[in-house]
């Protein structure tokens, strides 16, 4: 993934600002670019903007384990293991559940 990819999700924000799959699209980019900081502030404010989208709460886990902030992980995918459940998502707040145990 090149600078180019993010360029492109970056453009096709600019048209939908509120394309909450596109933002999430930009901080995976991040993550797979090893720029955990950065992709941590896009999911950041995708959770304040869109706290339904629940893939974030992994996503953003994954990104405070990578720059070693345990205590922010176990909180994120705690805050995500009851949202899944709020919304019946079971599938992803096992993995979440997973994620946590994982940290132990």
């Amino acid at each position: 993934m090149t600078d180019s990819r993010i360029d492109t999700l970056k453009k096709m924000l600019e048209k939908d600002p509120d394309d909450s799959f596109t933002k999430y699209a930009i901080g995976l980019e991040y993550m797979s670019q090893n720029e955990p900081e950065k992709a941590r502030d896009i999911f950041e404010r995708l959770l304040i903007s869109d706290p339904l989208y629940t893939a974030t709460y992994y996503q953003l886990g994954k990104v405070y384990e990578m720059i070693e902030d345990e205590r922010m992980a176990k909180k994120t995918y705690e805050q995500g293991i009851i949202e899944t459940t709020r919304q019946g998502e079971f599938h992803s707040r096992d993995e979440l559940e997973q994620a946590v145990n994982d940290l132990l």
